[in-house]
């Protein structure tokens, strides 16, 4: 017990409300709802797909979110901790989280780099489509940046995470509404108009379209990968809890339609289908705004926003494992982080050899698409 009492008088804690709602709303944003949102939109039949997704968000998720982050604020620990405190049992369930974040986490950095590999080709004006990207070793190199960057915000502590995020946070808002209006200027934004605003109301009969609903809502929030808890363990004690989960779902709901709103009409300008899956982004939009005037600004701009977005996810994801590992095996922060980024390292190698001249498999299929399948 005095342990206990002692790692809830020396944890650090977010410097106020909006610094915490900052960094969640940063924590839980990324490719989920930048990559993944539009995609499974188009996939799922537009605006009805939109319809269950907030239903599913407001009467489901949204209250689980805002269990997970109370439970974080209770027990003021990380994930193994707070799961441990439930009975005897509960650490392990609590390395098992902390476990599927490892996995996850070590190919989002190969993802990651992918953003970051993708925004420094189109500031060189030679942005490339996904299979010339991959064709040497980008995957490897960025990946490896990707870890180092990271880890340099990570020892710095949460002062730099909230930093980072306040800063960033209001200009991926205001780049995305400049980028759905410079879509509404294309020819494909009557047709974005009509596909969501058609709604198909037999389709809410389908349970494969709840699933998917309930799946990205799960996903937006970033639920069940311990990153509210361990957010949620370092909230000051005035800040107001349902109040700053509402925010952030409200903030993670609408930059993901504004992500819809700013794809589907440059896909449909170029007369490309919104059925294109996970190739939507890193596969069509490069071909995308290689034929627009101005395309090489506006794909600076929107890969800048990708990776901004990837990397503050990637900084949460690993702040599961590092709070984990300082914690539980009393590592300075530092210790901590570096014994993160090695284990990141060895882990994640494989992924991003597979999508190198290497091409890592198994069963005839890249590692990284495994291990996202698998830990999915």
């Amino acid at each position: 017990m005095s342990e206990q009492r002692f790692i809830h008088q020396s944890r650090k804690h977010w410097s106020s409300e909006p610094a915490f709602i900052a960094s969640m709303a940063a924590a839980a944003v990324g490719l989920g709802n930048l990559w993944r949102f539009p995609y499974i939109v188009g996939e799922n039949g537009g605006g009805i797909f939109v319809v269950a997704y907030l239903v599913a968000l407001a009467v489901v998720v949204l209250p689980i979110m805002m269990l997970e982050v109370a439970a974080g604020r209770l027990t003021h620990g990380n994930t193994v901790a707070t799961f441990r405190q439930i009975n005897r049992f509960g650490g392990y369930y609590g390395w098992l989280v902390v476990g599927i974040t490892i996995a996850i986490t070590s190919y989002y950095l190969v993802i990651t780099g992918w953003t970051l590999g993708y925004a420094v080709d189109a500031s060189r004006g030679e942005l490339r489509v996904f299979d010339e990207f991959t064709e040497g070793f980008n995957s490897l190199w960025f990946f490896l940046i990707i870890i180092v960057l990271a880890s340099m915000v990570l020892i710095k502590g949460l002062k730099a995470i909230e930093r980072l995020s306040q800063f960033l946070m209001p200009i991926l808002l205001i780049v995305m509404i400049y980028l759905v209006f410079m879509a509404s200027q294309t020819s494909g934004w009557q047709p974005t108009i009509d596909f969501f605003m058609t709604f198909d109301w037999s389709r809410l009969t389908s349970g494969e379209l709840w699933v998917f609903a309930f799946g990205q809502a799960f996903y937006t929030l970033a639920i069940g990968q311990g990153y509210l808890i361990t957010y949620g363990s370092y909230i000051p004690r005035k800040t107001h809890l349902p109040r700053a989960c509402i925010i952030v779902a409200l903030f993670q709901t609408l930059i993901a339609l504004l992500a819809a709103w700013m794809i589907f009409p440059f896909v449909y300008s170029q007369g490309l289908s919104p059925e294109a899956g996970t190739q939507l982004a890193f596969a069509t939009l490069p071909k995308v705004f290689a034929e627009m005037s101005a395309g090489r600004m506006i794909a600076i701009v929107f890969f800048v926003l990708f990776f901004a977005a990837a990397f503050t996810s990637t900084l949460a994801g690993l702040k599961v494992v590092v709070s984990a590992f300082a914690e539980e095996f009393h590592l300075s922060n530092t210790k901590a982080v570096l014994s993160v980024a090695l284990v990141m390292m060895v882990i994640g190698m494989a992924s991003a050899l597979s999508f190198t001249p290497v091409n890592l498999q198994i069963a005839g299929e890249p590692v990284l698409d495994v291990v996202d399948k698998i830990a999915g």
